[in-house]
């Protein structure tokens, strides 16, 4: 058998050659998210906002907590909780999806002419989607709640995300490969992804955290993209550019990687399943 080819600009051929699929398959995931339901499509837009409207209430009204170093206003406190979540749930969506992107598509897995490496990519697209859907959100909240515009920086958020973006697809590829073989790894990543959530700086600022945990905490790629998501979104700051290519760069390494994982070991995958 023909040995699948490895090297990142692989990736990128492949993507070209086969982008109509790739847009087609996604445009299937999140039509298909939504089919049979009243509303439609136009849960993609409600249920952030419904999300937004629950936070406002736990965290400011309940908790009653206030960001520090803001102006302490419940509809400040949310917006900034709302920003950080948008990015995670992109990470969060792409790979708890990725255990199961192979053992969900056996019948892909199975015909040799189908371009398997696109399927995390496929993830990736609906999860930009529904975070496209959110942003909106949170900017109509924003012009609401401030009676003004988002800073312009918030231009640049694409550009943070980026490592981000990189990173999913890497995943993608490792655990979609790891859970044909190993089938536990969709409760991990599950488990996992939750622990992440609570120790990446969502709920709290990453001053807020002990000096003696700070270094630990920015050895979490997450942190530099949902503190610089939340920088360029809320506060009208540019992106530390140091730390941005050093996750970037980090993040590519993982996705060569994982993409070499997944060429490497797809031969096996019709024994399997």
């Amino acid at each position: 058998m023909k040995a699948h080819p490895t090297s990142p600009l692989a990736i990128l051929r492949s993507v070209r050659r086969n982008r109509g699929l790739v847009f087609a398959l996604a445009e299937r995931e999140v039509l298909g998210r939504y089919r049979g339901s009243v509303l439609g499509l136009a849960w993609s837009f409600f249920h952030p906002l419904l999300m937004l409207a629950i936070y406002t209430f736990v965290f400011s009204v309940v908790f009653e907590i206030r960001w520090p170093g803001g102006s302490g206003s419940k509809e400040e406190f949310a917006l900034l909780l709302f920003s950080a979540l948008i990015t995670f749930n992109i990470f969060a969506e792409c790979v708890n999806r990725a255990p199961t992107l192979v053992l969900g598509n056996a019948t892909y897995a199975t015909k040799i002419i189908f371009p398997l490496e696109i399927l995390p990519l496929v993830t990736l697209l609906p999860a930009l989607f529904h975070a496209a859907i959110g942003l909106v959100v949170g900017i109509l909240f924003y012009a609401v709640s401030q009676s003004a515009l988002p800073p312009l920086t918030i231009l640049l958020y694409p550009v943070v995300l980026l490592p981000l973006v990189l990173l999913s697809l890497g995943l993608g590829w490792f655990l979609g490969s790891l859970g044909v073989y190993l089938r536990d790894v969709a409760q991990v990543t599950t488990v996992c992804t939750t622990m992440l959530m609570f120790l990446s700086p969502i709920f709290y600022s990453i001053q807020a955290v002990p000096a003696q945990f700070q270094a630990a905490m920015r050895a979490n790629p997450l942190t530099t993209v949902v503190e610089q998501g939340r920088d360029v979104m809320m506060w009208g700051r540019l992106p530390d550019w140091t730390d941005w290519s050093a996750v970037t760069l980090a993040s590519m390494v993982a996705a060569a990687l994982g993409f070499a994982w997944f060429q490497k070991t797809r031969k096996g995958f019709a024994d399997v399943l």
